[in-house]
């Protein structure tokens, strides 16, 4: 088997990125909480933003202004 690292931080795999996306981590900011991945370096936040069907953002944000950015907003509460 041939594995494709996404986050070499914390040896996250792409196929892991896709099992976590399966279980309900699919934004950057769920996939962060349930993996880590993305919250290092921030180097592979595109890719899994490619991963998960969302567009990347600009590289010149910092790593945690790209995982924030691709959230959508929160509902108020009434």
């Amino acid at each position: 088997m041939n594995r494709v690292y996404v986050c070499s931080c914390f040896g996250i795999t792409e196929q892991q990125v896709k099992q976590h996306a399966d279980s309900g981590a699919c934004s950057p900011r769920k996939l962060a909480s349930a993996c880590k991945a993305g919250t290092d370096c921030g180097s592979c936040v595109k890719r899994i933003q490619a991963l998960l069907g969302r567009t990347a953002t600009p590289a010149a944000q910092p790593a945690a202004a790209q995982l924030a950015a691709t959230e959508e907003p929160m509902a108020e509460a009434a």
